[in-house]
């Protein structure tokens, strides 16, 4: 249920960023209060995932996927330029989350 609920909070962030992407600089009103929901959310979430995983797994889990799924959207359809370098970038946090998964995120 854990990485359930964690999934669940990467998609709200994900959605919250996007939107504050869209919200240029909380001065348009749909787009603010959907960034405002979104990470209430997203906290939320969290915190209950907090429950059955370790705060440093889930952490890593949450900031890493989110981070890789915003500049993926970013590149993909915000005309975001994806280099070598930041594809390379996507891909080392990806293999940080697995490594820190691997050595165990549930409490013992």
């Amino acid at each position: 249920m854990g990485y359930a609920l964690l999934a669940g909070a990467i998609a709200a962030e994900v959605a919250a960023t996007t939107a504050m992407k869209y919200s240029e600089g909380f001065s348009r009103l749909w787009p603010s209060l959907g960034t405002v929901l979104g990470y209430v959310i997203a906290f939320a979430l969290l915190a209950q995932t907090l429950r059955t995983l370790s705060v440093g797994t889930a952490y890593a889990i949450w900031s890493g996927t989110g981070t890789a799924a915003i500049a993926t959207i970013g590149a993909l359809f915000l005309g975001e330029p994806m280099t070598a370098v930041k594809a390379l970038g996507i891909v080392l946090i990806i293999a940080g989350v697995v490594v820190l998964n691997a050595a165990g995120g549930a409490h013992a």
